[in-house]
């Protein structure tokens, strides 16, 4: 056998011993592979979202956050009783008093004499309060009105009223059939708050920021009643205010 055929044998069987050991590894590779067995992740506490945090009692819990941004008013302005004079807010909480009559309809229930416009709501059961802040204005009346009072012309005032008022720098209260009477007051009141009783027969004001009471009417009332609001002053509205909500748990 010649020199050249015995390197080519040489080489052959090198070349197999390289291919069988290289067989032999990969084989124990997957061999080693196959017996590998994945373990479970371990669970770190904290790691899952808290459910019951974000979805228990959801709905009293938005509730709750709403408070800070939804306001409760017990009374709201009728703009369909107010005199064109007037101006009522957007949320239909204040009446501003204009020189410009308003292009309105002058419907039954307006008033068109006088700058007053009504409450929504008329009560003729139960207990009701609101506060009203009066600002700067200095010609303003706040009170109660019955149903069938007359809103046309100069006969409002004459009948079927309880109010309080601010004329001229002086606090005076008036009644149905009754004449006007001064208040005792040396101080310019910001705030007045009416307390109706209707069962009891009985309409209070009072000023809340100074913990002072003003007046109280008390008469039977027979039908139902309406706050009324009269403002002749520019310098200011009247603005009825929201009440706090709370939220309780029993």
């Amino acid at each position: 056998m010649d020199g050249g055929r015995l390197a080519f044998f040489r080489r052959r069987r090198k070349w197999r011993r390289c291919w069988a050991f290289l067989e032999s590894a990969v084989t124990c590779e997957d061999q080693e592979r196959a017996q590998f067995t994945l373990q479970d992740p371990e669970i770190i506490s904290g790691a899952l979202i808290n459910v019951a945090k974000h979805l228990g009692n959801l709905k009293f819990r938005v509730w709750e956050k709403m408070q800070n941004i939804v306001q409760y008013t017990r009374v709201i302005l009728d703009p369909n009783t107010a005199a064109s004079w007037l101006i009522l807010s957007e949320d239909l909480t204040s009446v501003t008093f204009s020189d410009e009559k308003q292009q309105i309809v002058d419907n039954p229930e307006r008033y068109d004499f006088y700058p007053c416009s009504l409450g929504s709501e008329g009560f003729n059961s139960g207990t009701h309060g609101w506060d009203v802040d009066v600002g700067h204005s200095t010609y303003w009346t706040l009170g109660m009105t019955t149903e069938s009072n007359q809103r046309k012309g100069k006969t409002f005032f004459k009948t079927g009223i309880w109010c309080v008022l601010l004329y001229k720098g002086k606090y005076k209260s008036k009644a149905s059939g009754g004449s006007v009477t001064p208040l005792t007051v040396s101080y310019k009141i910001q705030r007045i708050r009416l307390e109706l009783d209707w069962d009891r027969g009985k309409l209070s004001f009072f000023d809340p920021l100074n913990n002072t009471h003003l007046h109280t009417f008390t008469h039977t009332f027979t039908e139902k009643m309406y706050p009324f609001f009269y403002n002749n002053c520019k310098l200011s509205p009247l603005r009825v205010l929201p009440v706090k909500c709370c939220v309780t748990v029993e």
